[in-house]
């Protein structure tokens, strides 16, 4: 599944939207710990896209079919490509910001994350392991990234 982000920042509430009407589908109940953990996390890759390319971005989502009780540990990957060939880069935003947390998000939520390039631009990626019994996500380290204490990063 993948949706079409145009490169407003109003474009962001969309995408939660859209992310929330798909979990449905997927045996994922919308007060469960993990569907606003995904939530969370695509406003996050999504702000990162829009507001740092200037540039439409695709955000896709691969969720796991209508799961049985028996077979929670399903994996849940979000994806988003946008046209920035630039990586990740940490930042130190001060006290009184009000951005610069988002990819620190990430890090502290997802089970995985990395990225990687696509085409003429870049894919950023976050997988969550569902629990049995729905318990939150474990902490974990994107593929190849340095656990940086105190800082945050911008994908620009």
């Amino acid at each position: 599944m993948e949706l079409e982000v145009r490169p407003d920042p109003s474009e962001v509430g969309r995408a939660r939207r859209w992310a929330r009407s798909r979990l449905a589908g997927s045996g994922i109940r919308a007060d469960e710990s993990l569907a606003e953990t995904l939530v969370l996390l695509v406003s996050e890759l999504v702000t990162n896209a829009v507001v740092h390319t200037g540039r439409s971005a695709v955000l896709r989502l691969v969720l796991p079919a209508a799961v049985a009780e028996e077979a929670k540990g399903t994996v849940v990957r979000l994806e988003v490509d946008d046209a920035s060939e630039r990586a990740p880069v940490p930042r130190c935003p001060g006290g009184e910001a009000t951005g610069g947390r988002g990819l620190a998000l990430v890090d502290g939520l997802a089970d995985r994350w990395g990225w990687s390039r696509e085409g003429t631009g870049k894919r950023i990626w976050c997988e969550l392991d569902r629990a049995p019994g729905g318990a939150p996500p474990a902490c974990g380290r994107g593929d190849g990234a340095v656990p940086y204490e105190g800082l945050a990063f911008e994908a620009v």
